[in-house]
C-alpha cells in the first residue's frame, strides 16, 4: 500500500519558495519564490538578496534612514530573481511566493507571462505598493490565490 501523508502540489512548491529564502541574507524579512509550469515542473526559483556580483558585506542592509544607507536601493526582489533565474518560457506559469508581491515585482510577473500567483502572508497590504500590485494583476487577469495554512520548513544540519 501507497503512502498516504504527502505533502499535496501546494505544500511541495511553496516548501520550496521557503527553502530557497533561507538562503536570504536579509535579517528582517526572508522571502522566497517557487515558478511552476502546467505539468508541475519547477522553471524558476529566488530569494531577496543582492544582485550577482555585489558583496553582502559592502552594502546595507537596513531598514530605516536614507536610501543609500538602506536596503530598498540594492535588493532584488525573490519573484523577480526567480523570473531571471529561469530557464524557460513562463507563459501560463504559477508563482509560489511567501509574501504578497509588491507593484515592482507584479509588473514583472505580468510581463513573464505568468499568470496565477499563489501566496501565503499578505502583512504589507495597506501599502500602496501592494495596493497598486492587486489593481496591475487584477487589469491583467492574473490569478491571486493566499494559501489558508502556512507551510514550516526546517532544515536538519
Amino acid at each position: 500500500m501507497k503512502r498516504q501523508q504527502v505533502l499535496n502540489w501546494n505544500e511541495y512548491f511553496m516548501s520550496v519558495a521557503h527553502l530557497s529564502a533561507l538562503r536570504s541574507k536579509d535579517p528582517n524579512t526572508q522571502v522566497g519564490a517557487c515558478i511552476v509550469n502546467d505539468d508541475n515542473v519547477i522553471v524558476g526559483i529566488g530569494y531577496n538578496g543582492l544582485p550577482k556580483g555585489c558583496s553582502d558585506d559592502e552594502f546595507p542592509w537596513g531598514n530605516v534612514g536614507e536610501t543609500l544607507d538602506t536596503k530598498y536601493a540594492f535588493v532584488v526582489h525573490a519573484e523577480l530573481n526567480a523570473i531571471l533565474n529561469s530557464y524557460s518560457s513562463l507563459k501560463d506559469c504559477t508563482i509560489y511566493v511567501s509574501l504578497f508581491p509588491c507593484n515592482e515585482c507584479a509588473k514583472a510577473i505580468i510581463q513573464s507571462g505568468i499568470t496565477k500567483i499563489i501566496y501565503e502572508d499578505d502583512k504589507y497590504a495597506a501599502t500602496d505598493a501592494v495596493k497598486a500590485s492587486k489593481r496591475m494583476l487584477k487589469a491583467a487577469n492574473v490569478e491571486i490565490e493566499q494559501l489558508d495554512q502556512k507551510i514550516k520548513v526546517e532544515v536538519i544540519k
